[in-house]
């Protein structure tokens, strides 16, 4: 799923630390049955490239953020969310499971700045993007196949930039053939996808710090 055009039937995010993600929403939001002022969206992260490991979430919105919303609806609301979840699983805030139990998850206005009236979720740099966009793309055709989009408004949200500045970063990376570029559009290239190596030990070290973290939690 995606929240623009896409030729693909899912979408493949990456966090800043080189996890493969996809998600599904039971939309709509819900209010809260315990009575408190919130309102909640479930969501399934997967853990792309892994034997089913996957987290179940309860995006509690908060009533502070909810004022600074559009709407609640999908096409308003789900960029935002799907990066501050990345956002949480790049600080190890989510845990992926086999067999996982709902874990709550606040959505609230520490993924905003009301001053700029402007989603938050850490500036990268110019090299931080392209280490991403290359992820992006290698993942994307690995597990899903067809062409990358790389116009896709969430993408650049997560990084705090325009979708031109991400675009044209991404066009650097055509420029170097490891990937074709057409309308917003990348191909993989053999150049790109023969690193495979590089972006699996990637994935493994990120996955290793994060259990190593939840571990230390457990006790």
């Amino acid at each position: 799923m995606s929240t623009t055009q896409g030729v693909a039937a899912k979408t493949i995010y990456v966090t800043r630390t080189g996890l493969p993600v996809s998600f599904k929403f039971d939309w709509p939001f819900r209010h809260a049955t315990s009575g408190a002022d919130f309102e909640v969206l479930h969501a399934e992260i997967a853990l792309e490239n892994t034997a089913s490991l996957h987290a179940l979430v309860a995006v509690n919105l908060s009533a502070t953020l909810r004022e600074a919303l559009l709407s609640l609806e999908r096409k308003d609301v789900e960029a935002p969310i799907i990066n501050a979840l990345r956002k949480d699983i790049d600080k190890k805030q989510i845990e992926f499971h086999k067999s996982a139990k709902l874990v709550p998850l606040p959505f609230s206005s520490r993924h905003y700045d009301f001053r700029r009236k402007q989603w938050v979720f850490g500036k990268a740099t110019d090299e931080e993007i392209g280490r991403l966009i290359e992820r992006k793309v290698y993942w994307q055709t690995r597990l899903v196949g067809g062409d990358v989009w790389l116009g896709d408004t969430t993408e650049a949200l997560y990084v705090q930039t325009s979708t031109e500045q991400f675009v044209e970063i991404g066009a650097g990376l055509a420029k170097q053939g490891l990937f074709a570029m057409a309308r917003r559009y990348a191909t993989a290239l053999p150049a790109l996808m023969d690193q495979g190596e590089r972006f699996e030990r990637e994935m493994a070290e990120a996955v290793k710090a994060l259990e190593e973290k939840h571990a230390f939690e457990r006790g």
